[in-house]
């Protein structure tokens, strides 16, 4: 989803890691102006951080933003629950995808889009350990390919 006027807060590296993701949804973010502006700045911290569906709603749950520096007195709380903006029907989706065994939302990345917050969520399930392992063994047989074909490139072009 990344698109040319679209500007990274952060991402979480871990969830791609230990959860394979099934779907992915952009959801808007109800945010404080303290909250826009440490954003912005880059103060956001998606470690541990995931959305829940609680009455009709979704909410994001440990996402870490900041505290502004110009704000004193008037700062927000940093993990403060925040509300995410989805369609009604996608909200009733996920209430019935979540209830499923073992499936959850996890916030794979935070960017600003025309001005506006947005989060990726992913529905995912938990990888086990041998599914992990078996990532990094093709991930690692990907990059001794790719340096094999770059060394052999290399020699020809001399």
């Amino acid at each position: 989803m990344s698109k040319a006027g679209d500007k990274l807060v952060c991402s979480n590296k871990r969830a791609r890691a230990e959860y394979e993701i099934l779907e992915t949804y952009e959801a808007g973010i109800a945010l404080l102006g303290t909250e826009v502006k440490s954003l912005r700045d880059g103060r956001g911290n998606l470690q541990d951080s995931y959305a829940k569906v609680e009455g009709g709603e979704v909410n994001l749950l440990n996402f870490h933003i900041g505290p502004f520096a110009h704000a004193h007195q008037f700062n927000h709380e940093p993990l403060r629950k925040k509300k995410l903006l989805l369609h009604k029907s996608e909200i009733k989706r996920l209430i019935g995808k979540t209830t499923e065994k073992g499936l959850t939302l996890i916030p794979l990345k935070v960017y600003f889009t025309h001005g506006v917050a947005k989060v990726e969520l992913g529905l995912a399930k938990g990888k086990k350990l041998y599914d992990r392992r078996e990532d990094m063994r093709r991930e690692e047989s990907r990059k001794e390919l790719e340096r094999v074909l770059h060394q052999r490139m290399k020699r020809e072009s001399y």
